[in-house]
């Protein structure tokens, strides 16, 4: 493996159908999108560093130079790799904007984790210090190999954002993988850590360094996943994915996270080894879990107890976790895939996460979280204390931190490089994946340079206006995705010559003039949306979709009305859109008490029919809970 020139993307693999363009190479300028970008680095990066300050977890780095981390030493087992993280976030944040301020912040937290660095490169505050646990003596646990991939992943992005930094931050890593790679390798301890992390990590570090040696590491980790190599657990070793094989699994199973890491790591590794049959079971594992274990906001996990996938078709709304981190990873899954293959469903996928799961975490002004992210809220949230870290994952509203705080720094990381998922190239020309107001700049392979910019409202508006701002003496290819939600009248316009086109790309080869346009309109009416039918909890229910977007039914939306379960949907009348908000037609219903929840005949069970609700407007599902304590819901039951 030789080494690549340092490119500003999280993920940059030798081969594939497609290759990224790096965030230098695109800009946002407007729209829904810019909006999150700009409040994630002026407000929520701020908000993350104040908490990681405020709740002792950067102090943990001076603590073990000064030798007090066994008497002192705050936050879980893997509370360091929150620091990596926001490291990450913050260099991806710099490549953005240049910020001069939140560099001389980034510099200033790196000399604080240099300092603790051991003389071996070994790097972690919770073990292997006097008074503490050794080394390595939890993998199943101990998340040190999950600590020190998130801190690889922020030396990528420094070093494809600022290349030659003088930092340190490339050198810490180098030596934390050093240290991996003696520790772990076919010589060293034949274990894997409990939480995939370090194997995606350990690869895009590759592809940075151009050293082989950390390809052939997370190589052998996946390998040893599925051996039972890990203890056994309470919930089982496929909360692991130490059951089975990676080869031999067909569905992604397990703490939902950790699957997705995991994959992620396995098509990394498959890529780079040209490994033809890992891939394909990677493949079939996101093809079963998003047709059978994927929740319609694109969210993923729906146990509880154990942060994981249920089986096939336990989607229950009210019960759903969906963590945030596990949105991320389907992301971080879904693009490499997308990579690989070139299968515009992958970037379906991404965009209704994005959308309806990592837009959804923080508030409106990106100080408080949610952790999961529930389809339906049956009680009024309660207010959490804004002074101290939330205890509950499942928070009833957002809360500012927690004592488990994943979500809000990896929520921060993917919004800081989101525009390296937007366009990718191929030998024939650019490919545009997601809609958003900006330009995206590319140098052929030939060496012509192309400009494309892009106007539009979308996901509120469905018109795609790209015009080419760039002159060629010779063709190339445009390609825009056409979402899988729109098989139905959508259309193509270039030059006044307007087409129908369905789900998949739509690609034009030809020699661009400046000013030449390409409009994709896409379907925006509101719509309903039926599941399938094997999902027991939802049947006789519809959702309401907008094109990407999932909207929900909100207390706050209907005076008078405390529970939305009182409410019926009528799906007589399709949704629509009025002064701009989603309405649907309801009629409410006031349900029967009896001493026992169970009767004789149907007409006993029913609620008492009530009045006829016109217009009752739906939020769209990301903006929830930004009104105060409320019921919602999105899976909404039919009036028969």
């Amino acid at each position: 493996m030789s080494g690549t020139v340092p490119a500003a993307a999280p993920v940059l693999p030798i081969r594939g159908r497609l290759r990224p363009v790096g965030l230098d190479k695109v800009r946002i300028t407007g729209g829904f999108w810019a909006e999150r970008q700009s409040i994630n680095g002026v407000a929520t990066l701020e908000h993350i560093e104040h908490w990681l300050e405020r709740e002792g977890w950067i102090r943990n780095f001076d603590l073990a130079v000064q030798g007090d981390l066994s008497r002192e030493r705050r936050g879980r087992e893997f509370s360091d790799s929150e620091i990596y993280k926001f490291l990450e976030a913050m260099a991806w944040e710099i490549g953005r904007t240049g910020d001069a301020e939140l560099e001389t912040r980034l510099r200033a937290i790196v000399r604080r984790v240099a300092a603790a660095q051991e003389s071996d490169g070994y790097l972690n505050t919770r073990f292997g210090r006097p008074g503490q646990a050794p080394r390595w003596s939890d993998l199943e646990w101990g998340h040190e190999l999950y600590c020190i991939g998130h801190l690889l992943q922020a030396a990528v992005a420094r070093a494809r954002t600022r290349p030659g930094a003088d930092d340190g931050l490339l050198d810490i890593a180098r030596r934390a993988a050093d240290n991996v790679c003696e520790t772990f390798g076919p010589d060293g301890i034949d274990g894997l850590c409990g939480h995939p992390e370090i194997e995606p990590a350990l690869v895009e570090f590759a592809r940075v360094t151009g050293d082989d040696r950390y390809l052939t590491q997370a190589a052998l980790f996946v390998d040893r996943r599925g051996h039972g190599r890990l203890s056994d657990v309470e919930y089982g070793r496929e909360y692991f994915q130490d059951e089975l094989p990676v080869r031999q699994a067909t569905v992604l199973r397990g703490h939902a996270v950790r699957a997705n890491y995991l994959a992620a790591g396995a098509t990394d590794v498959a890529v780079e080894l040209k490994d033809a049959s890992l891939l394909e079971a990677v493949r079939n594992q996101w093809k079963n879990a998003v047709a059978r274990r994927t929740y319609v906001t694109g969210g993923q996990g729906s146990r509880h107890q154990d942060e994981a996938f249920g089986e096939d078709w336990l989607l229950a709304p009210d019960r759903a976790y969906s963590e945030t981190c596990a949105g991320v990873g389907s992301v971080m899954l879904a693009w490499r895939l997308l990579l690989a293959d070139g299968d515009p469903r992958y970037a379906d996928l991404i965009e209704r996460t994005l959308f309806n799961v990592v837009s959804t975490s923080p508030s409106a002004d990106g100080r408080s979280f949610f952790y999961t992210n529930t389809l339906h809220r049956r009680e009024l949230g309660t207010l959490p204390d804004a002074d101290r870290p939330s205890l509950r994952a499942a928070a009833s509203l957002r809360a500012p931190w927690f004592e488990v705080s994943c979500c809000p720094t990896n929520v921060a990381r993917t919004l800081a490089s989101l525009t390296a998922y937007i366009a990718t190239f191929d030998d024939e020309g650019l490919q545009l994946h997601q809609y958003m107001p900006g330009t995206v700049e590319h140098r052929l392979a030939d060496g012509r340079d192309v400009c494309v910019s892009i106007a539009t409202d979308y996901p509120h508006d469905g018109q795609i206006r790209v015009r080419i701002d760039s002159d060629d003496d010779s063709p190339w290819s445009l390609s825009l995705r056409v979402p899988g939600w729109a098989a139905q009248g959508a259309t193509v316009t270039i030059d006044g010559d307007s087409r129908p086109v369905g789900p998949g790309f739509v690609t034009e080869n030809r020699t661009w003039r400046r000013g030449d346009e390409v409009v994709l309109s896409l379907p925006m009416a509101p719509r309903f949306t039926y599941p399938d039918a094997r999902i027991d909890s939802v049947r006789g229910c519809v959702a309401v979709e907008r094109g990407p977007l999932v909207f929900a039914l909100e207390s706050v939306d209907v005076p008078g009305v405390d529970s939305v379960d009182e409410l019926r949907v009528d799906t007589s009348q399709p949704p629509r859109l009025v002064d701009g908000r989603v309405t649907v037609r309801c009629r409410r219903v006031h349900p029967q008490d009896h001493g026992w929840p169970y009767r004789p005949d149907a007409a006993g069970a029913a609620p008492i029919v009530g009045e006829v609700l016109d217009e009752v407007a739906l939020v769209e599902y990301h903006a929830w809970a930004n009104r105060g304590p409320s019921t919602m819901r999105v899976w909404l039951p039919m009036d028969r």
